[in-house]
């Protein structure tokens, strides 16, 4: 990162609005403990073993015993000696952490700075002032060169801190193969505590991967339910290290994120503080850029809302609200270099005074409006119905996209609040697809909650890039399961980790039942199923691939199936039906009673709609319309006739609100 191009608003709040050392404190007595009790794990195993080894059990089988015990022996000791290694270092990142903190100006000062210097310009009328305003800047440059200093030093600090950090021994394969305990049925590796895992040292079901807790995960060490990748707390994750569920992208602390190091929710891009940004490293929601500190700015380096530049381009370094253009310091302003309100301002450019009304645009109605055609107050864009929109066609408030209803929209065409992405009904969705739900991110077009990856869902906590029916599922490839918790592809049931399965806990493929972890030599799994590639119950499928239940499905393009016993996959997804009563060509539908090609959800007809009852749509491309019984194009909302509209019962096309 480059703190040296963060103004002093930006360094201070993000070191004053974090958790503080609390959380490291707690994780370094957390590491120590552990370490505690992997130590006396170790000299207790070690000590029963050797005992046995040397009075009560004599001959080949002790001996092939310890000599699988001694290796694991060795390892606990390892693993505790890596978790006081890990305690040691988190209580030094605490005290980096508290070292820059100290050395961070308060938000506050900089605040007070900020303030000085707008009320010493606006009454410079001679010039008078000149010294102090020389002053108010002379201090702002040490804060920032303070900020700046204390930043890199963290990051400095940070990054050493994570370079001493060593990879943990592996348990040794021979132990590992030797103990083959689980406790659970179908399940292909040990130490798993539930059913249906591939891997090792998994509690819960249908996991693919190891050291996982909870179901349905594919990757290792996560905590929660449906991530694809490694170390998530929560649920719904594409990548890795996130807090928080349906994120795509890496060490995000929210849900709905797409991309990395995000603290909030909906955000497109990374290092955001916030929700529902379209960029990189703002502290503030809605906003179109980078490194705005504010809401719903259009441009980059903003400390305010509703700045954007003109026709809703991007606006640059504005200080204040609503104002048109760039390095504007004030509300409503519309140019460049303006100290002021309306068209009563200061130009720094050519040193000459104007006086005028609040507004600085057209056709408005309000108070600090610089845009045109505006109903409210602090609008920087054009036909905005609210406060502080700087994008064009919103109803609500801080939208920086287009034809928005709702709060904090970056996106276009949303009905909702702190959508990154664009044509969604609910909040804190991101990423480039259309959802009916919140806190979605990716590629998908999903009808529920926390879902993340490129898939399609109905449901919510399902993760990847398959077509899934349910809710924490996490298949790679094409997916096409209906149900819970699988992480295989193509099933009908709970907890598989294989492929192609009508049951639940089945880590092979194409079984008919449950706890099974061989393959079965079948074109089908399930009971009345036609054609091939087909899990569950009287599905007909013609090529692709189909889950649940009276499915029928010309799918064509689908590839391989799951027959021959080994395989459950291949293919890239096209034909992929997953649900129950669809019927579809051969792009496939996920939900229940959806008519058409690439529907998600539940009674839609047409195409690559998303949601409940919609009916809109064309046959060449993405047609998509989100929400509840719309029957025009490209709607989000609730039963919208017209095209491009969000809101709801409207009857007129490209308009954002309620009932004209």
């Amino acid at each position: 990162m480059n703190f040296s191009v963060w103004a002093p608003e930006i360094n201070s709040a993000l070191m004053y609005s974090g958790a503080g050392s609390g959380p490291m404190v707690a994780a370094a007595t957390a590491w120590d403990g552990l370490a505690n009790e992997l130590n006396a794990a170790a000299t207790s195993f070690g000590s029963v073993t050797a005992g046995l080894v040397a009075q009560a059990w004599q001959g080949p089988a002790a001996a092939a015993m310890a000599e699988v015990a001694t290796p694991y022996a060795t390892w606990l000791g390892s693993a505790a000696g890596s978790a006081a290694a890990a305690a040691g270092q988190a209580r030094a990142m605490t005290s980096v952490y508290e070292a820059a903190y100290a050395a961070t100006i308060h938000p506050l000062l900089v605040s007070v700075n900020r303030s000085q210097l707008v009320s010493l310009v606006m009454s410079n009328l001679l010039g008078l002032n000149a010294p102090a305003i020389a002053d108010m800047e002379a201090q702002y440059e040490q804060f920032w060169a303070q900020d700046v200093t204390a930043m890199a030093g963290y990051h400095a600090g940070a990054s050493a801190v994570a370079a001493q950090l060593a990879p943990w021994r592996q348990l040794p394969a021979a132990a590992a193969q030797a103990l083959g305990i689980n406790f659970g049925v179908g399940n292909k590796g040990s130490l798993n505590l539930g059913s249906g895992n591939k891997g090792d040292s998994n509690l819960g079901a249908g996991n693919t991967g190891s050291n996982n807790l909870g179901s349905g995960n594919r990757g290792d060490g996560n905590l929660g339910n449906a991530n694809t990748g490694a170390t998530n707390v929560g649920s719904g994750n594409t990548g890795n290290s996130n807090a928080g569920s349906g994120n795509t992208g890496n060490s995000n602390a929210g849900s709905g994120n797409t991309g990395n190091l995000n603290v909030g929710s909906g955000n497109a891009g990374s290092n955001n503080f916030g929700s529902g940004n379209r960029g990189n490293s703002n502290v503030g929601s809605g906003n179109i850029g980078n490194q705005n500190f504010g809401n719903g700015n259009i441009g980059s380096g903003n400390i305010g809302c509703g700045n954007s530049g003109a026709g809703g381009t991007a606006g640059n370094n504005n200080i204040g609200l609503g104002n048109t253009g760039s390095n504007n310091v004030g509300f409503g302003l519309t140019g460049n270099n303006l100290i002021g309100i309306g068209n009563t301002y200061y130009d720094q450019a050519t040193g000459q005074f104007s006086f005028g009304a609040l507004n600085s645009g057209t056709n408005n109605i309000g108070l600090f409006n610089s845009g045109s055609n505006n109903i409210g107050f602090f609008n920087s864009g054009s036909g905005n119905i609210g406060i502080g929109n700087s994008g064009v066609g919103n109803f609500g408030f801080g939208n920086a996209g287009h034809t928005n209803t709702g709060l904090f929209n970056s996106g276009d065409i949303n009905t909702g609040l702190a959508n990154s992405s664009s044509i969604n009904f609910g909040m804190f969705n991101s990423g480039a697809g259309s959802n009916a739900g919140s806190f979605n991110s990716g590629l998908g077009h999903n009808a529920g909650d926390f879902n993340s990856g490129g898939g399609q869902n109905a449901g919510s906590f399902n993760s990847g890039t398959g077509l899934n029916f349910g809710s924490f599922n996490s298949g790679a490839g094409f997916g096409g399961n209906t149900g819970f918790f699988n992480s295989g592809n193509v099933n009908t049931g709970f907890g598989n980790a294989g492929d192609t399965n009508t049951g639940g806990f089945n880590a092979g493929n194409v079984n008919t039942g449950f706890g099974a972890a061989t393959n079965v030599n079948a074109v089908n799994s399930g009971y009345g199923n036609t054609g091939s590639s087909s899990s569950g119950f009287y599905n007909a499928s013609n090529g692709g691939h189909t889950s649940g239940a009276f499915n029928n499905l010309n799918g064509g393009a689908g590839g391989g199936g799951g027959g021959g016993g080994g395989g459950g996959g291949g293919g890239v997804g096209k034909g992929t039906t997953a649900g129950i009563y669809n019927t579809s060509g051969k792009a496939g539908n996920v939900g229940i009673a959806n008519t058409g090609m690439q529907n998600v959800g539940y009674l839609n007809y047409g195409f690559q709609n998303t949601g409940w009852g919609n009916s809109g749509g064309n046959q060449t491309g993405d047609g998509a319309s989100v929400g509840i019984n719309n029957s025009g194009f490209k709607d989000s909302g609730i039963s919208n006739v017209g095209d491009f509209s969000s809101g709801g019962f409207k009857s007129t096309s490209g308009h954002a609100g309620f009932f004209f």
